[in-house]
């Protein structure tokens, strides 16, 4: 899965934006307030509106009145552009629409569809139409690579509530394998703001796959990963140690009191160091090495502001290591504030949000052909950005 576009209509801060030709390692860049941590939000109330319905997921945010942009009238509305691989033959890109109205004080579907274009031409085919829970769907969708609009069989259906998304239901049959596809990615997004103290404190022990958004649950799945996945775990250790020099092992282990302790070896001593006692940059640097190398990972990963309370050289490191886990066929999204992070980052992979009389708009830095050229004649981004050349781009 790939999200290559995404348009947002009067959600928040979002008045009328869109990023296109989003990368799998995206990075997202503005100042306080401009909207980062509500683009990474807009998964989060597709996924409550898929796993509930919408007016849940309004609920959640404070209201309907609280989620449109403030001044706005009409219907809150997103649209994403996305690949679903191993899904149709050329993988096309798959278009998701949704529009949600609002009537007698309370949320409908006024229109959600999925469609996608065979080849570069043509009008797309919609393969999924409903609009306040009624409508229908191609039932036979896998054989579109070979067949003929008018050779589609279409199947009308109801929803419950008006509120319901249709590829909520339709998700659990094998014959929509798009919708399938789509709701994976809403379902299984994750969003990561570690936070070290978080990590650090004591756990009793529990069941844990995957590491929490706060990192909280870093020792049982420390443990989880050494009972069910060593080679993962051996894998995590080895970067840790070509990271973080002097590490030489970690370790946890469930104590009496029904506690998991954390350990990580220093090859200088002959004791390992409780996680307590751990500088707060290699508890974080281990956290995130957790996060990327799970052994079923997450097919798009939205991470908070990793430099905080790391030492400013391994954030070039561990920008290498989220691009890698980009590049083994995931999709991640990180919002920094940090010059050091983004000397590790290029041109086609940031983003800028800009925000202008209350409405924040989204810009390519491959946008602005004087970052390009800086860039190309090898200047780093992150020394731009301090310098001031995205203002120029803002400004656009």
């Amino acid at each position: 899965m790939k999200i290559e576009s995404l348009k947002i209509k009067i959600f928040k801060a979002f008045k009328n934006a869109e990023m296109r030709n989003i990368p799998r390692f995206c990075v997202i860049v503005g100042s306080n307030g401009s909207g980062k941590t509500t683009l990474f939000n807009v998964f989060g109330f597709l996924k409550d509106a898929l796993s509930t319905d919408v007016n849940t997921a309004f609920n959640k945010r404070g209201g309907f009145k609280e989620v449109i942009s403030r001044g706005c009238t009409g219907n809150i509305e997103f649209e994403i552009k996305f690949r679903a691989k191993d899904t149709y033959k050329n993988n096309p890109i798959i278009t998701y629409s949704l529009s949600i109205s609002q009537k007698n004080g309370k949320a409908v579907v006024e229109k959600e569809i999925l469609k996608y274009r065979r080849g570069t031409k043509g009008q797309p085919w919609e393969f999924l139409k409903f609009s306040n829970g009624k409508g229908n769907a191609v039932i036979n969708e896998q054989i579109l690579d070979s067949t003929e609009e008018q050779d589609l069989q279409r199947e009308e259906q109801s929803l419950k509530s008006p509120d319901i998304l249709a590829i909520k239901g339709l998700a659990q049959f094998e014959k929509f394998p798009a919708v399938i596809a789509l709701s994976d990615l809403i379902d299984n997004w994750h969003v990561s703001d570690i936070h070290v103290n978080e990590a650090r404190n004591i756990q009793q022990a529990d069941y844990a796959e995957h590491l929490s958004t706060l990192g909280e649950n870093l020792s049982n799945v420390i443990e989880y990963l050494h009972n069910n996945h060593k080679a993962e775990l051996e894998k995590i250790i080895k970067v840790l140690k070509q990271r973080i020099p002097g590490i030489s092992n970690v370790e946890s282990k469930t104590i009496e009191t029904g506690q998991v302790l954390l350990k990580i070896q220093d090859e200088s001593f002959d004791e390992p160091f409780l996680v307590r006692y751990i500088s707060d940059g290699t508890i974080k640097m281990l956290a995130y090495l957790v996060l990327l190398y799970d052994p079923k990972p997450y097919p798009l990963l939205c991470v908070e502001e990793p430099e905080n309370q790391l030492y400013p050289h391994l954030l070039e490191e561990l920008a290498e290591e989220f691009r890698a886990y980009a590049n083994r066929g995931e999709q991640v999204f990180v919002s920094t504030h940090s010059p050091d992070f983004l000397n590790a980052i290029e041109v086609d992979e940031v983003f800028l949000l800009v925000k202008d009389k209350g409405y924040t708009t989204i810009k390519h830095a491959s946008e602005d052909e004087q970052i390009k050229t800086y860039m190309e004649n090898g200047d780093k981004m992150g020394y731009l950005w301090k310098q001031g050349f995205f203002d120029t781009l803002g400004n656009q």
